[in-house]
Formats: structure tokens, sequence, C-alpha cells
């Protein structure tokens, strides 16, 4: 077995995968630049954390169930005025986890509001927090799944344990009258412990009438907004930008000369 041979299935054996892709062109590095042996080991170890963190980051990132990947850098704030970058980066700090804060976006179908939460969880993610990403759907499809109260606990345990819990589309659809004591339980739980984000397109004045009781919607928001801030956003959709009204009458034809 030749020595580059030998190399790559002790490296397969360490399982130092990183290693074992770069570590010929290393050699050729270290020797242009004449490296000590010292600098290119740690060269070497270096590759191999990176390799090793960027890893963990796509497993993260899989686990959270993002519906699709999007940074704060693709949001469009030219179109979205009433939102200012400089506030909205705020939130995309470890602070806003660690002290476990909580962001309300609000808004018609289009604007942006799911777009932004995926970016500040991916932000999370990179930055090594657990995150979580679930439509309000999801969550009361589980919930309604659940044959016992140890089924509802399996289902509420891993969302609050995670370090940030992003639901989405709350309001979209009217929930069962057992859904809005869990998700009371859910945000209870992650109130002062965890961070939390939540996406709507119903004003918090209507909220009650998503989970058919006010009194118990009012205690949720509370504990929302104690610790966090709502933004609304305005505007036409971004799915909609360019497309003609259906049903729209023609324009008008200039008369013959």
């Amino acid at each position: 077995m030749s020595t580059t041979a030998n190399v790559d299935h002790k490296l397969a054996q360490l399982k130092l995968g990183r290693i074992r892709q770069v570590y010929a062109d290393w050699i050729a590095e270290a020797e242009r630049q004449q490296l000590g042996y010292a600098e290119f080991l740690d060269e070497l170890l270096s590759e191999e954390l990176l390799g090793r963190q960027e890893n963990q980051i796509r497993r993260k990132l899989k686990a959270a169930g993002f519906p699709f990947a999007a940074t704060l850098e693709q949001f469009d704030f030219t179109l979205r005025p009433e939102l200012k970058r400089a506030v909205m980066v705020r939130f995309f700090d470890s602070a806003f986890v660690e002290k476990a804060n909580s962001l309300l976006l609000v808004g018609p179908s289009g604007l942006g509001k799911t777009h932004l939460a995926v970016a500040l969880g991916t932000k999370m993610v990179q930055l090594g927090y657990h995150v979580r990403f679930l439509t309000a759907q999801q969550f009361a499809n589980a919930i309604l799944a659940a044959a016992d109260r140890a089924g509802v606990e399996r289902v509420l345990q891993p969302l609050l344990r995670c370090d940030l819990l992003i639901l989405d589309e709350f309001g979209y659809l009217p929930l069962a009258a057992q859904v809005g004591p869990a998700i009371y339980e859910l945000v209870a739980g992650r109130y002062e412990r965890r961070a939390t984000v939540l996406t709507s397109n119903k004003s918090l004045a209507s909220w009650g009438g998503v989970v058919g009781d006010t009194a118990l919607m009012m205690a949720i928001t509370d504990r929302l907004l104690h610790h966090g801030e709502v933004f609304y956003l305005r505007g036409s959709s971004y799915r909609m930008r360019g497309k003609e009204v259906i049903g729209a009458p023609p324009p008008p034809t200039a008369p013959a000369s």
C-alpha cells in the first residue's frame, strides 16, 4: 500500500474527514511556505475543526425544520419602509436568546414575515443555539393527534426546551378549542426562560377569536409582550409583484383620430 493510500486509510478510521480532503493541498502549501511541523499540524487541525463546525450547523439547520433558506441580507427593506434594518438587526444577536425575548411579526400574507423569522432562526443556529420552526397548524395537528396527556407532553417538551421557537402563521386558520390551552402552556413555559418568535396575519386585538377564548389569549399575549416587541408589516405581497390583477378592466384605449 502506498504512503498516500495508507494515510487515507488511517484518516478514514479516525473519522478525520476534512483533513482527508485537504491534507495533500496542505502538504504542497507547507512546502511552498516552508511551514514548520507544528504550523502544518495546526493548520490541519484547524481545517478539521472548521469542517466539524460546518457539519454541526448543517445538522442543526435540518433539525430546525425551516421551510426554506433565508438571510437578513436577502430581505428588501426598501419595500417595507415601516421596518428599519438598524432596528431589526438588534434581534439578530445572541442577547435576544440569552434574555429570553419575544418578537411578533404581524401583517398580511406575502410581506416577508416568515422570511425574517427564518433568517433570524438561521442566524441563531449559526451562533450555536438550538432552534425549532413550525407552523401553528402543525402544532395544532400534533396536539390533536395526541391520545392522552402523555402525548401532549411529548409534543410540548421539545418545544419548551429549544433555545428559540418560531411559531409561524398563527391565525391563518381557526384552531380547535383544545389547542388554545396547549399554546398557553407553550408560551407560559417559555416565558422568561426561552426566546420566541411568532408571525401572524391577524392583529393582536383579534387573536382571541383564533383560539375562541379572549381571556386565554390575553394571558398569552401578555407574556409574549412583557419582554417582546411587535412589528406590523404593510404593503403589497412580494408574490404579487409584477402580476396583473385577475378580473381588472383593460386599460382605456385612445379614441381613433
